[in-house]
C-alpha cells in the first residue's frame, strides 16, 4: 500500500489514487465512473479515473481515445496469453468506443517477446488459430508465442494506432520477469489525466 501511495504522489495525482483491478487472465472489461474496490477484470475504461495494470511478462496495454470536447477516454488492459486468445483487447476497444472514444491510440509496455516465450506446440496452435500473428519460435528453435505481435495485429485490425511497443521483460535484466524469476515483483502500466 505504501508503494502505491508513493506512486500516486510521484505521478502528481494525489489525493486521487490509481484504480487497480483483480486480474484473472480473462476478457472482462470494467467501465468505471468513480473509484471503487478493485473490480475482477482484465481491462478497465474510464473518463475520469487514473488507472493501473500490473504485469511481470504479460502486456501492460494503455489506450487513449479522443471524445471531442468531453475529454479523453482512457483504458488499461492486462493482455496475457489467455486474454489475447479470448479477445480482451477488442473488448476493451469496443468499450472505449461505446464511451465515445475516437482516434484511439495504444502503448504496449514491456512484455515477454516471441523469441523467449516458449510454449507447447499445441498451445501455440490454439492461440495462433485466434491470433495468427502470435505464431513464433524461440531463438533456440522451439514453439513460442509472440504476444506483442498478436496484440499489435488485433489493435490494427480495430483501427487503433500503436504508438509504442516496449522491450522484452526476459531479455531486459532491469525489468521484472516471471519467466526469469517466479518470485518476481510486478510493474505497472499507468494512464491518467491532470484534469
Amino acid at each position: 500500500m505504501r508503494r502505491r501511495e508513493e506512486l500516486d504522489k510521484a505521478a502528481g495525482i494525489a489525493p486521487r489514487r490509481f484504480q487497480y483491478m483483480n486480474q484473472v487472465h480473462g476478457n472482462d472489461v470494467a467501465v468505471l465512473e468513480s473509484a471503487t474496490a478493485a473490480p475482477t477484470a482484465d481491462a478497465m475504461v474510464s473518463r475520469r479515473l487514473p488507472m493501473a495494470v500490473m504485469v511481470a511478462d504479460c502486456i501492460p496495454l494503455v489506450l487513449v481515445g479522443d471524445s471531442g470536447g468531453a475529454g479523453p477516454v482512457l483504458g488499461v488492459v492486462h493482455a496475457g496469453r489467455p486474454g489475447l486468445a479470448s479477445g480482451v483487447i477488442p473488448a476493451a476497444v469496443d468499450q472505449l468506443r461505446a464511451a465515445g472514444a475516437r482516434n484511439i491510440r495504444a502503448w504496449l509496455g514491456p512484455s515477454i517477446c516471441g523469441r523467449c516465450y516458449e510454449v507447447p506446440a499445441e498451445l501455440r496452435e490454439e492461440v495462433a488459430a485466434v491470433a495468427p500473428s502470435a505464431w513464433s519460435a524461440t531463438t533456440w528453435g522451439t514453439p513460442a508465442l509472440d504476444l506483442p505481435a498478436g496484440a499489435v495485429s488485433q489493435l490494427e485490425s480495430e483501427g487503433v494506432l500503436v504508438e509504442h511497443r516496449g522491450p522484452c521483460t526476459l531479455e531486459t535484466e532491469t525489468l521484472y520477469s516471471y519467466r526469469r524469476d517466479r518470485n518476481s515483483g510486478r510493474f505497472a502500466g499507468l494512464v491518467w489525466t491532470h484534469e
